[in-house]
Formats: C-alpha cells, sequence, structure tokens
C-alpha cells in the first residue's frame, strides 16, 4: 500500500444527444480537459473528507455528498482498505453539465486503486463510477462516466460499445457557464413525465435529437461546420420542447446567433448549466464570447482544433 494514493479525472462536455441518450438514442460526448478533479487518499485514524462542500468526518457530510460516501464505503469494503482520509480538488463547476459528479467518482475511484497498488481495468472503474451516478442522478446514462474518464471524443449508445472518434472540424466552440446550476435530476423526471402527457410528441422529439446527433458525427468526420451548427440550432428547439431549457439558456444562445454564431444549444441536463456555441473563426468566437460576458455568463472557456482555452 502507497503512503496515498492519487486519482484524476477531466471534465465533459455533451455537444448532441443529452436526455435523448436515456432512451436509446445516440450521442456525442468528449473529455473537457479544461477543467480537472484531482483526488488523494490516505489512511487515517478515522474516515474524513476535505472538500469544497465539507470538511471534517463522513458521518457528518451533507445529503449532497451521499454518492461519495457511499461509493467510499463501497471501496473500502472491497478492496479493504483502512479508514482512510479523502481530498477531493476541483475546477469543474457542479451542477452545469460538465460532469462533475461523475469526475469525482472517477478520480475517487483511481485513488483508491492507487493507493491499494491495483490495477484498475476501464470496465471496473465505469462500475464503480455508474454506481455512484446511480446516487445522484437516478437513471445515468452512463455517457458522463465514460467521457470523463477517457480521452477521446465518443459516439455513445445505451447498451453498446463506446466508439470514439476525432472531433476534427474547421470550428471553433465556445463553452459558456450561466452561472446558475443545472437541475439535471428534475429535468430527466419532466422529460419522463412527457411521456405520459404527450407521448407522441415527445417521442418524435427524442428520435428526432438522435438523427441530429448522427448528423453531427457526419458533419464533424467531413468537417462541415455550417451543417454541424444547424443540427446544434435545431436539437436545443428539441430540448426546448422537452422544457429542458430555460429564459437565461435562451437569451444568450439568441444574442450569440445574432452575432453571427453558427449554431447553439444547452449542454447537459439543461434547466441551467452551460452551453454551446458554434463558430467559423477565432474572431467571430472571441467577440460573442466578450458579448456573453458583458450580458452576465459566469466564465467561458474556447476549445479550437481539440485545443481547449480559458478566455
Amino acid at each position: 500500500m502507497l503512503a496515498q494514493g492519487i486519482g484524476k479525472a477531466t471534465g465533459k462536455i455533451i455537444l448532441m444527444g443529452e436526455h435523448s441518450v436515456v432512451y436509446g438514442e445516440p450521442a456525442i460526448a468528449f473529455p473537457f480537459s479544461g477543467t480537472q478533479v484531482i483526488a488523494t487518499v490516505k489512511e487515517n485514524q478515522v474516515v474524513s473528507l476535505c472538500s469544497t462542500y465539507h470538511e471534517g468526518t463522513f458521518d457528518q457530510a451533507p445529503l449532497g455528498l451521499a454518492n461519495i460516501q457511499q461509493l467510499t464505503t463501497k471501496l473500502q469494503q472491497h478492496l479493504h482498505t483502512p479508514n482512510f482520509h479523502l481530498t477531493i480538488q476541483s475546477t469543474i463547476p457542479s451542477e452545469r453539465g460538465m460532469g462533475s459528479s461523475a469526475a469525482v467518482a472517477v478520480a475517487v475511484t483511481r485513488a483508491f486503486f492507487d493507493w491499494q497498488e491495483k490495477n484498475l481495468s476501464q470496465a471496473t472503474l465505469l462500475e464503480y463510477v455508474n454506481f455512484s451516478e446511480s446516487i445522484a442522478h437516478g437513471n445515468p446514462s452512463g455517457i458522463d462516466a465514460a467521457a470523463t474518464s477517457g480521452n477521446n471524443p465518443i459516439y455513445f449508445e445505451r447498451g453498446k460499445d463506446f466508439l470514439p472518434f476525432p472531433l476534427n472540424i474547421d470550428a471553433y466552440l465556445l463553452v459558456a457557464d450561466t452561472g446558475i446550476k443545472g437541475q439535471t435530476r428534475a429535468a430527466v423526471r419532466s422529460v419522463a413525465a412527457l411521456f405520459e402527457t404527450a407521448p407522441d410528441e415527445t417521442s418524435l422529439a427524442i428520435h428526432q435529437l438522435g438523427l441530429l446527433a448522427k448528423t453531427a458525427k457526419e458533419a464533424i468526420v467531413h468537417n462541415e461546420a455550417k451543417k454541424l451548427g444547424l443540427a446544434m440550432t435545431k436539437a436545443q428547439d428539441y430540448l426546448k420542447q422537452l422544457t429542458v431549457s430555460n429564459n437565461t439558456l435562451d437569451t444568450c444562445m439568441e444574442l450569440a446567433l445574432t452575432e453571427g454564431a453558427l449554431g447553439a444549444k444547452l449542454t447537459g441536463g439543461g434547466r441551467g448549466g452551460c452551453f454551446l456555441v458554434l463558430c467559423d473563426t477565432k474572431e467571430k468566437a472571441e467577440v460573442i464570447a466578450k458579448k456573453l460576458k458583458a450580458y452576465g455568463v459566469k466564465d467561458i472557456w474556447l476549445q479550437g482544433l481539440g485545443v481547449y482555452q480559458h478566455v
């Protein structure tokens, strides 16, 4: 056993397919290296935690950390570890659709296996992370776990293997944080409720989102930025129909489109959190970023050619 174990993970961005992926449609996601989590674990007399949300013994941790509390209990039992002190450092904004909870679970699991000097397969890692995510979100798609633990963009369908592919397109993507916490669990429940009250319209919207994810992948593979932008904006229209957007998101994206963006949509659970803006040039992306900042957007990152830069 090492003196301490260290585990790391990145954030994630869903480009296309949030919500519809839960119902069997495809989605596209990629690791977001602009944000990350580092977890360290070492032996301690009592089980304790040091994080942004709680510092002290785990039995006094707030309910919002139940997923990490149960994950670490499971890891302690399975790996037969002594009591421990866990430190979590994260630059991923929570409840913004950037995979914060999954990334924390990835980093924590890796830290425990590193601490015990045991090999950790990707399949085993995903088992632990999905266990944690089921506590945090109820019915996770698995895409957060896959994206925060990997290195490449992935095309994902529930129940099928992840298909990595290069995100190589002559365009720039703004990732903007509204500063408002997303409401993933409430949004997921709302979509489920729509299947009861408006089954035909909801099924059609979900299916169309799946088709748009396929269109987006084709656009990326064939370097068709305008086609990708149109697919993103159409997807946002269906997400609005599914009641997972909100006024702040809608206003920000309208501003971006008015300024010449190729496309825009929310990312993640919605009702807050982050949104994406696709631009054909870096200069245009920077202009839109400044206008969004002036409007009140909390934070913005820029991705060009697979490189993430904070702006």
